[in-house]
């Protein structure tokens, strides 16, 4: 990915539209687009203050092809700290095209995908955590997303990992100084403040990494797998929630034989629901491939809603399924389905609960789809129950990499801790304390980032961003 000369890029989706938006970042920015701008009272783009707009023609071989608005913002405030000309045009994609083609015959460069937000990193606009923020802001589907996205992009993450990094250097910075003196024998490091030190960090650190699995969930959307026996009611169940006929309802056992997916947003989360296969010994070849696509998504699903039909199951059954069906990072919520049918109270919901409470099961609800009181108790779990994920600092994460980042900094501030414990010398905990350091700093953009480390990260973004 290169980041140098003058680069061009539609802004704005391709495709027509009322308007469309044609960024230009670089040192030729301004004066390219001034030798093609012609304003109705003679005014040169050159002569434009920062952060105005001007209105006027933009031309190709002395002919005006679009009537626009131009703006100009003048490094060092911008974007992308360069100078940064914006085209506002009819969206017209024929205007879109002769525009962007004529810069480029200029000399203008094609901009990469994410090649603009790259820059602004570069520049110092912005580190590389606010900067993948950025990318997650404009993918936000819902309104936790958004909230979240918009934390890290204005710094709310990136001032709690400098806090980290810089207590981290202080105390590497008196250590070393001890080693210039070691012949001297004299100690700058207090070992207990270390102590001290290393304890907050790692409570710290671990909550940061605790909080990715509420914002891991909330930036890719809840995966809620809805399982049971056949006719228990789960794809009647799927239809309320996403308020249509979205999966086939019969009387007929296995009339789901595929897993069917959606989303619904439940106060500002973003959930993604997924039809299954009822769960049963079945000699049906598709109906079996079914059925192990319905496992498989549960071991893929942070919350499973496990419906049973009390008057057509045994509770061995239901137990045996939830057992079966249960890995570490699952949430199970039992619902006893069809209480419409048979409201009779009855001893089966407790001896379930009795079973799987301890380990296996969250909590336990009575539903009916003709009960929309019943419904709504549902979503308000299904939030109450992400909302529990969050800890209790501010600071969420939802990065993978700044996961594994924070995960590796985490163990070596262990083997510093292990390395007090035994006594090291100065030399040997400065080594771990250093790679804490580095581990850290690599979220942000410290230190030097691998270039196919940055092209991994901006390439995921839009072109023109």
């Amino acid at each position: 990915m290169h980041s140098e000369g003058t680069i061009v890029a539609l802004s704005t989706p391709s495709g027509m539209g009322a308007i469309a938006l044609v960024r230009l970042s670089g040192s030729t920015a301004i004066e390219t687009v001034g030798g093609v701008f012609r304003s109705p009272y003679g005014k040169l783009l050159t002569d434009v203050k920062s952060h105005q707009a001007v209105f006027g023609e933009f031309m190709i071989d002395q002919h005006p092809i679009d009537e626009v608005l131009i703006t100009v913002f003048k490094a060092p405030h911008s974007y992308t700290g360069e100078d940064v000309v914006e085209i506002a045009c009819h969206g017209s994609v024929f205007i879109q095209q002769q525009i962007i083609q004529h810069l480029i015959t200029l000399g203008i460069s094609p901009a990469q995908a994410g090649e603009f937000t790259l820059r602004a990193y570069l520049n110092r606009k912005m580190d590389l955590s606010q900067a993948e923020a950025v990318s997650d802001l404009i993918a936000a589907e819902s309104s936790a997303s958004h909230q979240l996205a918009l934390q890290q992009m204005r710094g709310g993450f990136s001032n709690e990992i400098q806090a980290l990094r810089k207590q981290l250097i202080d105390f590497t910075a008196l250590i070393e100084l001890e080693l210039d003196f070691s012949e001297e024998d004299v100690a700058f490091a207090n070992r207990d403040e270390l102590q001290k030190l290393l304890t907050t960090l790692h409570k710290k650190l671990s909550t940061l990494l605790h909080s990715f699995t509420y914002g891991n969930v909330i930036k890719e959307g809840v995966p809620v797998a809805i399982a049971g026996k056949p006719n228990a009611g789960k794809s009647s169940l799927l239809n309320i929630l996403l308020n249509e006929e979205r999966a086939i309802v019969s009387y007929i056992a296995g009339t789901t034989r595929d897993t069917i997916e959606d989303t619904v947003v439940l106060e500002g989360i973003k959930f993604r629901f997924i039809d299954t296969a009822g769960l049963r010994e079945t000699s049906d070849t598709i109906e079996a491939i079914g059925v192990k696509k319905a496992r498989e998504k549960v071991q893929k699903a942070k919350i499973l809603l496990y419906l049973y039909d009390r008057m057509d199951s045994s509770a061995a059954d239901v137990i045996a399924d939830v057992k079966s069906l249960h890995h570490p990072d699952l949430i199970t919520v039992l619902v006893d389905n069809k209480i419409d049918q048979h409201a009779t109270p009855s001893p089966f919901n407790g001896s379930v609960w009795a079973a799987l409470s301890d380990v296996y099961a969250y909590e336990q609800l009575s539903l009916s789809v003709f009960k929309p009181e019943t419904i709504e108790h549902l979503k308000k779990t299904l939030v109450k129950t992400i909302n529990g994920l969050a800890n209790e600092s501010n600071v969420v994460i939802s990065n993978a990499r700044h996961f594994k980042a924070l995960k590796e900094a985490l163990q070596a501030i262990k083997t510093v801790a292990e390395g007090l414990e035994h006594e090291l010398s100065g030399d040997l905990l400065s080594i771990d304390l250093k790679e804490a350091i580095n581990h850290i700093a690599t979220i942000t953009g410290e230190i030097d980032v691998d270039r196919d480390i940055l092209g991994t990260i901006f390439g995921q973004f839009c072109i023109g961003k």
